[in-house]
């Protein structure tokens, strides 16, 4: 069956109107989606979506599958050697080498400790290996990349709401950092870090963030004041 964008799809659909091999611009194919030849097949059920020239099927899952590239929230299980093993929610933990962090060298090597979460890239993510994390940019820097406040609280949710959120026409978050102060680090693994002044608003930026998954955009504003008004008077 041929499908378009914002149809309701199933493994096994064929997808038409992205760009073939003859398009010199460059395209990407996001989770439920695989390229078979000249065509590009579905292989998980879902809305199909395009963001750009990103193209992806919208579903309900939990379970993470490393994306190269992909920005996530993982804890520190243990150090073997050079390497630290990172938990992001996948069916393998992530590796991290302490060179992966700015200003790193053999002399000077990164303060990390087991149970630190931290906030990562993927630099490598294939399903014959285990994926390879960096908490630097391709520039070397860290930018926001790196040990989070251990004051800050960590949830976990589903990737359908992670990838809501983070859309340009969602205004969660911009609502929320008019109405609180707070720090947020969002892993496309579906785990959240937020830190905020104290506990009382931590818990209302977790419980506004998690009961938008089933809003529309248009009823979010409403529904976070709601819950704002409820745990912060």
């Amino acid at each position: 069956m041929f499908v378009r964008f914002e149809d309701v799809v199933l493994p096994g659909d064929v997808v038409t109107g992205i760009a073939g091999h003859d398009d010199k611009s460059r395209i990407v194919l996001g989770p439920g989606l695989r390229r078979c030849a000249e065509q590009v097949i579905v292989c998980a059920s879902g809305v199909l979506k395009k963001n750009n020239r990103t193209y992806y099927v919208d579903l309900h899952q939990k379970r993470y599958i490393p994306a190269r590239g992909e920005a996530v929230v993982g804890i520190v299980t243990s150090k073997a050697g050079d390497f630290f093993k990172v938990d992001i929610g996948s069916s393998e933990q992530a590796s991290l080498h302490y060179l992966g962090f700015e200003g790193a060298t053999k002399k000077n090597r990164p303060n990390i400790n087991v149970g630190d979460t931290l906030y990562a890239i993927l630099l490598s993510a294939s399903k014959d290996m285990e994926p390879e994390l960096v908490c630097i940019d391709s520039t070397g820097k860290k930018g926001k990349m790196g040990v989070l406040d251990p004051n800050g609280f960590i949830f976990n949710c589903s990737l359908n709401l992670i990838r809501k959120i983070l859309h340009p026409d969602c205004p969660l978050l911009n609502y929320l950092g008019k109405e609180v102060s707070y720090e947020i680090a969002i892993g496309m693994n579906g785990k959240v870090w937020v830190n905020t002044k104290n506990v009382k608003s931590t818990i209302a930026v977790a419980s506004a963030i998690l009961a938008a998954e089933y809003y529309p955009h248009d009823e979010i504003l409403q529904n976070t004041n709601d819950v704002l008004n409820k745990l912060l008077l």
